[in-house]
């Protein structure tokens, strides 16, 4: 009536095959376990040790503050710059932590996405295994099955356990299908560590000069002052003088400038700038002073007026902001620096710059290159309170500095 089929319909392990790959799974899965489990104890103990270095870093920071509300004296400011070598010395180890307590953590995300991995592989197998066992049993017929089984009852449960197999078949896919979303959030979280870990990298390099810089505040001091107090007042008040020179030139110049433009009835020169909009003026992004920055050194002497940004020596120094050049004054190893005015009463100073490539009322465009950074001691446009290489830059509104980083650098 038909012609017999050698073959016999499959008869479906899908039981004994996973418990075969659930045991290799496990296998896997307890070692893994055991390495996370280190690498937790690890990190726990990365914790503790951050955590100390942080409540030291906060004593020293009180011991800073305590002194710098003391009277000035050579003694006190000596004080202020051994306790900020330290505190810098400690936030270098507490950088080093960080970065070992990053490394710990890629590690760990690793080996989460081995696993991950390794799970989806065997769910795959499964999904394959499942297909092949039904795609087989799909090629004989109803009636082949009928006569191959000893009665209706192993017939009705083979149709049962294929059913079951459709089940678990679905089941499978749904898992593997959560398994990539989470393999993907993995991804991208080691990702977002391994950035990280760059960034502490990155900043435990900047940490370093800083020290530098901070032991070379403290030599100079002593060898200007002689270790002298009546030789460090002497010096305070230079200082003092030299910086109430600067702001007084920046000013009278920016508004006298200004009146000019107005008498000349070339205000609209500004008119094709728009609203003022400041960009970053260099390449670096390491900030080492902020605005009215508390842990400057020479606070005590003058509120920081500007933020300065680490930059090697000879960094391309860009207009933030498009404008009229209203001073590039250049003098040997004096103080040096860049004035540029802008519309709505802002105008931008670049100090410590070993080159200039504009001239005073010259029109430059945002992101024109119009000097080159300096701040080395002892070089060309660096004057004095420079420790080492970086930008100083102002944003000035009607002649008052404002915070760069702050909201009043948008325009009004």
């Amino acid at each position: 009536m038909f012609k017999k089929n050698n073959k016999k319909y499959k008869k479906i392990p899908y039981g004994i095959f996973c418990l075969l790959f659930l045991g290799t799974f496990c296998i896997s899965t307890y070692l893994h376990a055991q390495t996370i489990d280190t690498i937790n104890d690890n990190l726990k103990e990365k914790k503790e040790d951050i955590d100390t270095l942080k409540e030291r870093i906060e004593l020293y920071q009180n011991k800073i503050s305590e002194t710098r509300a003391e009277s000035l004296s050579l003694k006190n400011h000596i004080a202020v710059l051994e306790n900020e070598i330290i505190k810098i010395k400690t936030e270098i180890e507490l950088s080093q932590k960080q970065i070992e307590n990053m490394a710990l953590e890629i590690q760990k995300s690793n080996l989460q996405i081995q696993e991950t991995v390794k799970k989806m592989n065997v769910q795959k197998i499964q999904v394959t295994e499942f297909i092949k066992t039904i795609y087989q049993n799909d090629q004989i017929s109803n009636l082949e099955i009928l006569i191959l089984n000893k009665n209706f009852s192993e017939y009705f449960d083979h149709y049962k356990q294929l059913n079951d197999i459709q089940g678990e078949l679905q089941k499978t896919i749904v898992g593997l299908k959560k398994i990539k979303e989470e393999l993907e959030i993995q991804k991208k979280s080691l990702e977002d560590k391994k950035r990280e870990e760059e960034s502490l990298k990155l900043t435990l390099e900047n940490q370093r000069t800083d020290l530098e810089e901070r032991i070379s505040d403290k030599e100079e001091v002593l060898k200007l002052t002689e270790n002298n107090e009546a030789k460090f007042s002497s010096y305070v008040g230079q200082l003092k003088q030299e910086q109430r020179q600067i702001n007084a030139e920046i000013v009278t110049l920016e508004k006298k400038l200004r009146e000019e433009l107005e008498r000349k009835k070339q205000q609209e020169l500004f008119a094709q700038f728009g609203q003022p909009g400041f960009m970053w003026p260099t390449d670096g992004r390491y900030v080492t002073a902020r605005f009215h920055d508390p842990d400057y050194p020479y606070r005590h002497i003058f509120e920081h007026p500007a933020i300065d940004i680490r930059a090697e020596q000879g960094t391309p120094i860009r207009a933030a902001e498009s404008g009229y050049v209203a001073q590039a004054k250049f003098n040997g190893k004096k103080y040096a620096y860049v004035m540029i005015i802008h519309n709505d009463g802002f105008s931008t100073v670049y100090g410590h710059v070993s080159k200039i490539y504009v001239k005073s009322e010259q029109l430059v465009k945002k992101g024109d290159i119009i000097a080159l950074s300096g701040g080395a001691p002892g070089t060309d446009g660096a004057g004095s309170l420079t420790s080492g290489p970086h930008l100083h830059f102002e944003i000035r509104l009607d002649g008052i500095p404002v915070n760069p980083l702050g909201k009043d650098n948008k325009g009004r």
